[in-house]
């Protein structure tokens, strides 16, 4: 990836003058520059508009849009229209709509719902994007461009898809005894004898089979986004970046692998306002494109950096309500500049809105934007506006910012992708729950945020590509959860990074299938089990939460501590008991365990944590934080990193009632330019949210230093 070719934060929003009445450019445009916009995007959603007919091109209508722009300073990302086809593409090529099933063609009236690999969409799709490209990438308001919206909606079933995966997996495998070998398809009787006998996933129950299919549709989604990138820069002028936005729950995309061919990562975060940006407040949301809590917020920002270990753009977020006509729950004021500060925070260079006008028709009418349905700036706009003018006294000083990571959290698409076909936890239901593997890896996230780490999110591809005692050096503790699916390499990896200093922290089912997802022929954890000094050949599902005490007194544990979800029965081999279950007929005793290896030492937690729980734990293995030596008030958060010129924190109050935290040492609001003391109390009104540049003090070293 390049380096991002700006300096400053980005700050704008998607605007679709083709979606407004005639005539609205101009007042449009002087809004958001007197809002402090320095950003908008444009064009992506409309292909019928650049190409009302097949072969019939309109590709002025954008010029009084970038030409007002460029009168007004603003820049312009041009997005390529290429994921809502027009409707005569459709009745022309109906054999493009993605099928969910062997011949159960996806309808349309929706967006995305064609096969994006199908060489008759290629086509059509190339010559639009060259089109729109060639037409404005001369346009001096063009910085940069964003290919195709959101990838990886489908998991498409189609018979040239099912070909191309055959073909893949001939080139992985050679030919059919092996993959006979490698899938264990003498079970049921799938043995196959020819490649032409391969079943369609339709009915599809084998695990093996499940994991391959799902990642080889992630590669058509990787192929469409460095397809579309290599066309733009044909076109592109230099210092013009290629991007796409990327939503983390598609499930065709593995998002460390679809970046590799862009300038910069970016995405869409959405989460719940008002009470969702509650600190301390429950969240009982079960939907996983958006984000119902304030961790789950910090979370979107570190697995966006996670994406390609770099900073990253915010092309969608909401200024007002997001979802249905039912979900309404716009922002109390504060909000929305708490949120931009919290993504900045976490390593964003962009924040931008979906959108600038509430729609008047269409599926997303109640999706507020910046402006109401009335199209009259009220109270939305104006904090826009205030955050924009805050953005602007910030100027270049978050150049370079890299936001500090004193916990590194494995990340495993491959387990992901299994568990939500074969996962091992159940709703409430006692149906299969497909998002086992978020519940576990957000119990872990959750518990080490309310314990005040901060948190670097790293794909198992990225860990093994990094030295173990490098990674132990910088990130002193490393939480593996759930990494199901692994190979050797890597169980291998997390013992290095422990014997090398690191203090690893084992989730369930780590260490239990291969890199097929099968199940291991070894003790579990399977390579870690003797390092860890614990082993289990037991392991059961939890119908209500199990209690944890502490053993003696290593951990400070929280009232209500409990397991949830899951149980491993461990077998005490050579570690240590930290914590311990209550009672219980299963015979489960050891709850949390720890063992010193070489210049560090491997734990391992054998449940899913309840959030007392996880925040015991995590204090455990980061007993002081950076954010400690703030004394912050339970609602307030503080996240830092450092620039060139030296540390910064953001500290916000995520509540609607005054705090206050003690500044550890001198320090400079980068906001307003003024300072404070060493020692200082900083009072923070409800739902206030600071940017603050950090002196460095010899007494206090840890302040910023990760």
């Amino acid at each position: 990836m390049a380096h991002i070719p700006f300096s400053g934060v980005l700050f704008g929003a998607a605007y679709y003058a083709e979606y407004q009445p005639a005539g609205t450019v101009e007042r449009d445009l002087d809004l958001m520059k007197a809002a402090g916009f320095s950003v908008i995007r444009v064009g992506e959603s409309v292909w019928s508009t650049w190409e009302p007919r097949e072969g019939v091109f309109d590709l002025d209508w954008l010029q009084p849009v970038l030409d007002a722009a460029q009168a007004r300073g603003i820049g312009v990302i041009l997005g390529t229209p290429t994921y809502a086809v027009p409707p005569w593409l459709q009745r022309l090529h109906p054999e493009i709509a993605a099928e969910t099933t062997t011949g159960q063609r996806v309808g349309w009236g929706a967006r995305q719902e064609m096969d994006q690999s199908h060489p008759a969409y290629r086509f059509y799709a190339e010559r639009i994007v060259r089109k729109v490209v060639a037409r404005y990438a001369d346009h001096p308001a063009v910085i940069g461009y964003q290919v195709d919206n959101e990838p990886g909606l489908q998991l498409p079933h189609n018979d040239h898809t099912f070909a191309a995966f055959v073909a893949w997996l001939r080139d992985r495998y050679g030919d059919v005894e092996t993959l006979n070998e490698a899938w264990g398809l003498v079970y049921w009787s799938h043995r196959l004898s020819d490649w032409s006998e391969l079943w369609r996933p339709d009915g599809n129950l084998m695990p093996q089979y499940e994991l391959e299919w799902r990642r080889f549709q992630s590669t058509l989604a990787t192929d469409l986004i460095a397809w579309q990138a290599d066309l733009v820069r044909t076109y592109a002028r230099e210092g013009q970046f290629v991007t796409t936005c990327i939503s983390y729950s598609r499930p065709q995309v593995s998002d460390d692998e679809l970046v590799r061919s862009l300038d910069v990562a970016a995405g869409n975060p959405y989460y719940k306002m008002q009470d969702g940006l509650t600190l301390g407040a429950e969240s009982v949301e079960t939907d996983t494109w958006w984000h119902a809590d304030v961790p789950s917020l910090f979370a979107w920002g570190d697995r966006a950096w996670s994406s390609a270990q770099a900073p990253f753009l915010v092309t969608e977020t909401n200024a007002q309500s997001i979802g249905g006509s039912w979900q309404n729950h716009p922002p109390y004021p504060g909000q929305i500049r708490q949120a931009a500060f919290a993504l900045l925070a976490r390593g964003s260079r962009m924040v931008e809105y979906w959108h600038w006008h509430t729609l008047h028709f269409g599926a997303e009418t109640y999706w507020g934007g910046v402006l109401p349905h009335s199209q009259v700036p009220g109270r939305i706009y104006a904090e826009v506006a205030a955050l924009g003018a805050d953005l602007a006294a910030l100027g270049t000083s978050l150049d370079d910012y890299v936001p500090d990571g004193e916990v590194l959290l494995l990340y495993s698409s491959d387990t992901r992708w299994s568990f939500e076909s074969s996962p091992p936890l159940a709703l409430p239901s006692g149906a299969p729950d497909p998002n086992a593997y978020l519940r576990i890896f957000d119990a872990l996230y959750r518990g080490l945020f309310d314990a005040g780490a901060q948190i670097r999110v790293q794909h198992v591809r990225q860990f093994l590509d990094h030295d173990p005692a490098a990674l132990a050096e910088q990130h002193p503790v490393l939480v593996a959860p759930a990494v199901y699916v692994a190979e050797d390499a890597v169980l291998d990896h997390l013992e290095a990074y422990a014997a090398a200093g690191g203090h690893l922290l084992v989730g369930i089912r780590t260490g239990y299938g291969d890199e097929l997802a099968r199940a291991r022929r070894a003790v579990a954890p399977d390579r870690l089990a003797e390092p860890a000094g614990v082993h289990y050949d037991e392991y059961s599902n939890l119908s209500a939460p199990l209690p944890v005490s502490a053993a003696g007194a290593r951990l400070d544990l929280a009232a209500g501590a409990a397991g949830t979800d899951w149980v491993d029965v461990l077998k005490v081999d050579s570690a240590d008991v930290v914590l311990e279950f209550d009672d219980n007929e299963l015979g489960a005793r050891a709850a949390l365990t720890t063992k010193a290896l070489g210049r560090g030492r491997i734990s391992y937690l054998a449940t899913v944590p309840n959030p007392a729980l996880g925040r015991s734990v995590g204090r455990w293995l980061l007993p002081d934080p950076t954010s400690a030596a703030w004394r912050a008030a339970g609602s307030v958060t503080v996240s830092t990193g450092t620039t060139p010129a030296g540390a910064v924190a953001f500290v916000a109050n995520w509540s609607g009632e005054p705090a206050s935290v003690v500044a550890p040492t001198d320090v400079t609001d980068l906001v307003r330019q003024t300072s404070l003391a060493g020692g200082s109390t900083i009072s923070l009104p409800p739902r206030a949210a600071l940017v603050l540049r950090v002196t460095a003090d010899s007494s206090d070293s840890a302040v910023g230093s990760r």
